[in-house]
């Protein structure tokens, strides 16, 4: 792998789960004004580049420690003129690697250490960092002494810019009505490191099951697995979701054998509730799960439904080796074509291994969306098709899986038969109320039919349980602001979706049709040169005609045709 040295900046917000459990609308908000308006700017003025971005922190990488430095005092700067959020950063010049579109590296370690040792609004730099500024900016950095930060071998000399002494950590976020847990990925401990799509799987399948408890407040995926490979306390992670418990663990599989070892840990106590082993072959995998979530679930939330239980023991195969090719399958992001073509190989592997595999059908609808809002593969009509026939297929296969449940809704929606989609989204919020998919899905539904209020509160929803979700949360909260006719709000989402996929065409008319509401119209007319630039065939009457969004109401049509006018989108 290629290293090279580079300056990193690891930033994070100070006291998000306190904030967003006092006034949660108005935290995301604010921070997504922020972003949008004061660090993604800045950024880019000083030649960063946002590698990572993690809901409430941030990862960007910077060719000059003047620039990264400069960078970041010009944001605390900024951000001290609003109360609400606070930020810590800390800056170090290191190794890294790349890694598709991920870094990592001593840079990127010791930035994040050298950030949970900032006060509120300051600033950490290293030693190397420090000479590398040397006398080159005016600003003062007071050395605060060696620090032995944790998993990193050497010790650091820290330098801090607006430290102030004895500053008060941010109290914690009040914690849900009803016993609230996140599932982190549970660690691959085998010899291959090609196994850890496997344990991947055995911890999503564990957040799944545990999920279906009405009971329990269970952390989305995205957000738990934002953690894999960190070395933060428990406690951290937890106030920065806003849970009491954390389970973890780790897996291990030899030749046909597997162990599985899991630990539930009380967040506010530190103290291990429950800890236990599990031996046995490979296809003793399912029972495993079992054991862990009904122990788990016993342990916190007491004595649960009977029908719950029986919902949390429903598995998406019995055929192990179709088991393993669906996880190939969900592991792959369809983020290309070959990607796209890989996952659906895998899927359609897992179904010849096993025809009653809903989950495989499932996920091949996925592709065939993915092929149909990308434009890959057969014709967009056909994807639709196909994607419609696999959903069919899945829910026939299982009444009884929430995914199963949303996907079937969202694939209703798109075609416009809304009665249709109505039953199976709301059947899967029955199946899943933790669900943070099938609540943003509710939403995207809810603003196909005109209600945009109702939208929002289930995209905001979504995002809480899923504080580090995919980038469709921004799109989908923001064309529901649309919506709702609140065109100022539509556009902290969808500046911060385009600062994190600036490739990606399609969701930018939101953000365009949005600036020509706000007679705003010269960003308008930037935002549709990018679009017509990419897609020079697209017109008011191709999209009349046939758009991505599909509307109920013909007066919700044309107001969303009308910003795009607005926009300068030719007739």
């Amino acid at each position: 792998m290629k290293r090279r040295l580079a300056a990193i900046l690891a930033a994070d917000v100070v006291g998000y789960s306190r904030l967003m459990g006092e006034d949660e609308t108005g935290t995301l908000s604010a921070l997504r004004r922020m972003r949008a308006e004061h660090f993604v700017p800045t950024v880019d003025h000083h030649r960063g580049k946002i590698v990572k971005s993690m809901g409430d922190g941030w990862l960007v990488e910077f060719a000059s420690v003047v620039d990264a430095v400069t960078c970041a005092i010009e944001i605390q700067e900024g951000v001290a003129a609003q109360s609400q959020i606070k930020l810590r950063m800390g800056i170090h010049l290191g190794d890294i690697t790349h890694e598709e579109e991920d870094i990592f590296g001593d840079g990127v370690n010791i930035a994040a250490r050298l950030q949970e040792v900032a006060d509120p609004g300051g600033i950490v730099i290293s030693d190397m960092a420090r000479r590398s500024v040397g006398g080159k900016l005016a600003a003062a950095f007071v050395e605060l002494g060696v620090h032995n930060l944790k998993n990193i071998a050497e010790p650091i000399t820290a330098y801090g810019w607006g430290m102030t002494a004895g500053a008060a950590n941010a109290p914690t976020l009040p914690l849900p009505d009803k016993p609230s847990i996140a599932v982190l990925p549970f660690t691959n401990m085998s010899a291959d490191p090609e196994q850890e799509y496997f344990s991947d799987g055995v911890t999503d399948d564990i957040i799944t099951a545990l999920s279906r408890f009405e009971d329990l407040f269970v952390i989305a995926r995205n957000s738990s697995f934002a953690y894999r490979g960190k070395t933060q306390k428990v406690q951290k992670i937890a106030e920065d979701l806003g849970v009491r418990y954390v389970l973890e663990g780790g897996l291990r599989t030899a030749g046909k054998r597997i162990r599985i070892n899991a630990q539930l840990i009380d967040a506010k106590s530190g103290h291990h509730i429950w800890a236990d082993r599990f031996d046995g072959d490979l296809e003793d995998v399912f029972a495993f799960q079992d054991e862990i979530s009904q122990k788990v679930t016993s342990t916190v939330a007491g004595r649960l439904r009977v029908t719950a239980q029986e919902n949390a023991r429903h598995k998406p195969t019995k055929n192990l080796q179709a088991y393993d090719h669906l996880l190939r399958g969900r592991s792959i992001v369809g983020d290309t074509e070959e990607n796209n073509l890989r996952a659906k190989q895998a899927y359609q592997k897992a179904i010849e291994l096993d025809p009653a595999c809903a989950r495989a059908y499932m996920g091949l609808s996925q592709h065939y969306i993915i092929d149909e809002f990308s434009n890959w593969g057969q014709p967009p009509e056909e994807s639709r098709e196909l994607a419609l026939e696999c959903v069919e297929k899945a829910v026939a296969l299982d009444k009884f899986d929430c995914e199963v449940q949303w996907r079937a809704g969202f694939v209703y929606t798109c075609r416009g038969e809304f009665e249709e989609a109505k039953i199976y989204h709301e059947r899967a919020i029955e199946l899943n109320p933790n669900d943070a998919d099938a609540l943003t899905v509710m939403g995207v539904y809810l603003t196909a039919i005109g209600e945009g209020s109702e939208a929002v509160d289930y995209c905001e929803r979504a995002i809480r349980l899923n504080p580090f979700g995919p980038g469709y949360y921004l799109w989908n909260l923001a064309t529901a602001y649309y919506c709702a006719r609140q065109y100022e709000a539509v556009l902290v989402p969808m500046k911060e979706y385009v600062s994190r996929f600036p490739k990606f065409i399609r969701p930018r008319r939101v953000l365009a049709a949005a600036y020509g509401q706000l007679g705003r119209l010269e960003e308008a007319k930037k935002e549709t040169e990018i679009i017509l630039t990419a897609e020079p065939n697209v017109t008011l009457k191709a999209i009349r005609e046939k758009d991505t969004l599909v509307w109920k109401h013909q007066d919700d049509k044309e107001h969303w045709l009308e910003g795009l006018k607005k926009a300068g989108f030719p007739e």
